[in-house]
Formats: structure tokens, C-alpha cells, sequence
């Protein structure tokens, strides 16, 4: 029998845009061999007292309460192939809509409701879906129109602009270490488990917006596409350099 994820140490829900909420907590996992904790962040969308979570992070029963005082959860968007281990927690406890791409398997083993495709439909509205094409794992982004384009994107690009308070300290050493600490960051980690084109994030920074929330890290404001491109170019730099 599926058992959900408890409900680990998080912040406060803060606001990130009109309409738009975030909040950062932990996330454990063990993996090759090594116990990591480092932080995620769950997006909230708002529209007419209905609410939208993507990237989902459960909550204690005070963040649940904190949750519940925006609106009524109606939807649920799962973006990353590695995510997902708290969605059933929300579809059960609200009855809500979980959206997805076809190709991803649900922490508990149960389809998605609707599937997310590029282009097409999107529960908060004016959202455009991008789909990474060329990665070996399904991994998708949200484009919203609103405040000059906000971002919203899982794995392959990430926003660790520091160790926070999330992490432990051995993790947060590690990935000081690997250099997945950073602003905009393509993280090697992902990059290296999906092989994904350099197309893809042509695409994806050719996107019109100004800001970016990931599901690590605080939102970026205003200099999103611009460190975005900047990073991509570092990427292209290294895999130059990479012997054949």
C-alpha cells in the first residue's frame, strides 16, 4: 500500500506575484548510496479562489491551514520526472485534478488525470506548456503571462543561489562542491540523467518572460532570461571543452 510522504520542515506560503504564491521545504531522498537533504519549493497559482500547485510540497496541518486561507486546491501540475511524491497527498485530501506528462509514472502508480502536451491546455489560465523534447525523462515548463512572463520549471533549470536553510550541512557542502550551487543554474546532475539537446533550452530561453520560480530554490525576479541565456552559454562552453 502506497504511504504518503510525511510532512517535512518548510517556511511560510509568501507571495511571489499577484496571484502567485510560493513555498520552500525539505526534501530527502537517498541516492547512490549517500542520504541528501536539500530544499524544494511548490508553486501556488491563484485564480478566482481556485488554486493551482505545481511542483508540490506537503504540508504540516499549519501550512495546510495557511494553504486553505488562499483558496480551494483544485489542480495539481507534476512537471519533472523526479517529483511527484507528494501529489497523491493533495489528489486524495482535495479531490484535486492531476495534470501531468503522459510518459510520467505517478509516485503511486495511479494515471494522471490530464496530461500536459506543448501548447496545449494548462489549469491556470493563460498558461503556455513547454515540453523538453529531447530528454530521456519527461520534463516540462509553465510559461504565465502575467508581470512580463514568470517561468515555472522543475529540475532542468534551478535557482539554489545559496545553501538555505533546507539543506543539511553535509548536502549543502556536496553540491557547494559539484557546483550545483547558482542562480539560473543547468545543473550537471540533470543534465547527465535526461542528455537533453541544447536545442531545448534555445527554446525555452527564447521564452518572453522576466521571471523564473523552480522547484529549488527562491523565485528570480526581473534578470530571469537574461542569467538563463548566460548560463546556457556556460553549458555550450563546457561540452566544448568535454574530450570526445
Amino acid at each position: 500500500m502506497f504511504e504518503y510522504s510525511p510532512a517535512w520542515p518548510h517556511g511560510e506560503v509568501q507571495d511571489a506575484f499577484p496571484e502567485v504564491f510560493y513555498v520552500m521545504g525539505t526534501n530527502r531522498t537517498h541516492h547512490a548510496g549517500i542520504d541528501l537533504q536539500t530544499s524544494r519549493t511548490m508553486t501556488v497559482l491563484r485564480q478566482n479562489r481556485e488554486l493551482t500547485l505545481v511542483n508540490t510540497v506537503r504540508l504540516t496541518e499549519e501550512g495546510l491551514r495557511q494553504l486553505d486561507a488562499l483558496g480551494r486546491v483544485r489542480h495539481i501540475v507534476r512537471l519533472g520526472a523526479f517529483h511527484g511524491r507528494d501529489d497523491p497527498f493533495y489528489r486524495d485530501r482535495y479531490g484535486a485534478t492531476l495534470w501531468a506528462l503522459p510518459e510520467a509514472v505517478a509516485a503511486d502508480g495511479r494515471p494522471a488525470d490530464r496530461a500536459l502536451a506543448a501548447g496545449g491546455p494548462f489549469p491556470a489560465h493563460g498558461g503556455i506548456v513547454f515540453v523538453f523534447t529531447t530528454a530521456r525523462f519527461p520534463e516540462a515548463a509553465v510559461l504565465l503571462p502575467g508581470e512580463g512572463g514568470i517561468l515555472i520549471t522543475c529540475d532542468a533549470v534551478q535557482n539554489w543561489s545559496h545553501v538555505d536553510a533546507f539543506f543539511s550541512d553535509e548536502t549543502g557542502a556536496l553540491f557547494v562542491a559539484q557546483g550545483l550551487i547558482g542562480v539560473a543554474s543547468i545543473p550537471a546532475t540533470w543534465r547527465e540523467a535526461c542528455a537533453p539537446d541544447v536545442s531545448d533550452f534555445r527554446r525555452l530561453a527564447d521564452l518572453p518572460f522576466h521571471h523564473l520560480i523552480s522547484a529549488h530554490g527562491e523565485p528570480l525576479r526581473d534578470d530571469a532570461k537574461k542569467l538563463l541565456h548566460a548560463r546556457m552559454e556556460e553549458v555550450l562552453r563546457l561540452r566544448e571543452q568535454e574530450p570526445m
